[in-house]
């Protein structure tokens, strides 16, 4: 492992997380979230980030899968802002645009140390599928935001195109992942923190 790794716990009356990464991995993952639909997503993820990611979550599955994907979400981000540290010597920004069949989706990123997400394009009714028999097209949307605030990074996600609920929700994770490898690059010619104000 290099020396931008994490490992990140988070334990409360509804799930128990444990997540580790290295920024400087391969795309190696070991996804089990209890959601087999959200581990599909994170090892797309992972894969596309260039993320050695292992994540282990356990929760309160039986009511739905909201506690579970979103308490992921929120330690996946707090363990990027740790890995990152002091961000010296990254890209900072990232874009991508990611097909997937019909589905494109459109991702920004900013390490910049301040929160934000924008999420727009999905269709109609999209937040209302249920895919893989757990994961509520809703849930994209808080998972994109739960990482945007925990990382500390502005994240913008938009669809450009799609019809199949799985092929959108894909799309956005593997454009947020290929954006994000872009980000957190390190680049020889970048000296210090990428910031006139010299902190991100």
């Amino acid at each position: 492992m290099s020396g931008r790794t994490a490992r990140v716990e988070r334990s409360t009356s509804e799930s128990s997380v444990v997540v580790e990464l290295d920024l400087d991995g391969s795309g190696r993952t070991t996804i089990d979230t209890g959601v087999p639909f959200y581990d599909h997503m994170l090892t797309a993820l992972g894969k596309h980030a260039l993320l050695d990611l292992t994540v282990q979550s356990r929760g309160d599955t039986h009511i739905d899968a909201h506690h579970t994907v979103e308490d992921t979400a929120i330690v996946l981000g707090e363990a990027l802002r740790e890995a990152l540290g002091d961000k010296r010597g990254i890209a900072r920004f990232g874009d991508a645009t990611v097909p997937l069949d019909e589905a494109l989706a459109q991702a920004v990123v900013d390490v910049s140390g301040r929160p934000y997400f924008v999420h727009s394009g999905e269709p109609a009714g999209q937040q209302y599928h249920l895919i893989g028999g757990h994961f509520t097209g809703s849930l994209t949307a808080h998972v994109l935001e739960s990482i945007a605030h925990h990382a500390a990074m502005t994240i913008h996600v938009r669809v450009l195109a799609g019809r199949d609920p799985h092929h959108i929700v894909e799309a956005q994770f593997k454009a947020l992942a290929r954006a994000l490898r872009a980000a957190v690059a390190l680049d020889p010619r970048v000296e210090g923190v990428p910031s006139t104000k010299g902190a991100l």
